[in-house]
């Protein structure tokens, strides 16, 4: 008896222990299909943001709806998560909408960094609302990302005049910074919403309110502007359908690395995102980033790294 249990524990573990690393070399192809997402944003010209989300929003639904279909979890939710199953669907959807608006008014580089402040504003609204303790840790990681955000946007009331680049509107620089500040707070209380739903809800009926509310409100908005238009040229077709498609391998890579690999980790290796950013940046658009956004996107990164190893060094006491 004694050697069956071994004997099933042995094989257990064995079905269970993945190939060592895996789980971040699926958060770096992760990180590397998000990126060239990103770029694809950066590249479509003639098209607005809010008309490239809806796109995405009607891809991912195509690829959602057979997957609730085969889970048999329904299209409405439970009775007592609907509330937060609608306010992270548009919720996640405006921290969508202003990512893609930040890609197409700033540089890559900067979007990206910026979005790193999400973990920063996650433990912020985690102590409001979920009542999660706030350490003076994650104050100090909090201004480290402010410090991040104010090298980047360069206001000229601290760096003065000479803090516009050739080439490029700061008014539109601020517009495009603001919005990726937008996104990383948005971000942020959808993270804690998810958390305060945890298991109770599957992951593909959050998905599904996420992409169902952010089409409306898509099409909302692309109504109020009067921006809907069929993209002209056949490249920017083929780029918004690879949005959609390396969105979603990015998504399932990044789900798969969370299931197998440590949090912190995952978390730790997802900075790879503003690497690869800085190198796509030089590489399409020859413009290679000042030394005032390298300065914040370490202070961005530090914090947000830093906050994730805490959280995991807590994890394994």
């Amino acid at each position: 008896m004694y050697r069956h249990t071994l004997s099933k524990r042995a094989k257990e573990g064995k079905k269970k222990a993945p190939c060592p690393g895996l789980g971040l070399f699926y958060t770096l192809l992760s990180a590397f299909l998000f990126s060239v997402g990103s770029l694809f944003v950066k590249k479509v010209q003639d098209v607005h943001a809010v008309e490239i989300s809806a796109f995405r929003c009607v891809f991912q639904m195509l690829v959602i709806i057979p997957c609730l279909i085969y889970r048999k979890t329904g299209f409405v939710g439970p009775k007592g998560q609907r509330v937060f199953l609608l306010l992270r669907g548009l919720l996640g959807s405006a921290a969508m909408i202003l990512l893609y608006y930040a890609f197409q008014t700033t540089s890559l580089a900067d979007a990206t960094v910026i979005t790193f402040s999400t973990p920063v504003f996650t433990s912020l609204f985690a102590c409001l609302f979920l009542k999660e303790k706030y350490s003076p840790w994650d104050a100090l990681f909090t201004v480290f990302t402010i410090t991040g955000v104010i090298l980047i946007v360069r206001p000229p009331f601290l760096f003065g005049s000479t803090a516009e680049r050739a080439g490029e509107s700061y008014s539109v620089h601020l517009k495009g910074t603001f919005a990726a500040v937008g996104h990383a707070v948005f971000a942020a209380v959808t993270l804690v919403i998810l958390r305060k739903m945890g298991k109770s809800v599957d992951y593909f009926l959050s998905i599904w309110y996420y992409v169902i509310l952010g089409l409306l409100e898509c099409v909302i908005i692309l109504c109020a502007l009067g921006e809907w238009s069929l993209p002209h040229c056949g490249l920017d077709r083929l780029f918004l359908i690879l949005i959609g498609l390396f969105g979603l391998g990015g998504q399932v890579f990044l789900t798969k690395a969370i299931q197998i690999e440590k949090a912190g980790l995952v978390a730790l290796t997802k900075t790879m995102d503003v690497v690869f950013a800085f190198i796509f940046q030089i590489i399409f658009f020859n413009d290679v980033p000042t030394w005032w956004t390298v300065g914040g996107a370490l202070c961005v990164v530090a914090s947000s790294s830093g906050a994730a190893f805490r959280k995991w060094y807590q994890s394994c006491k």
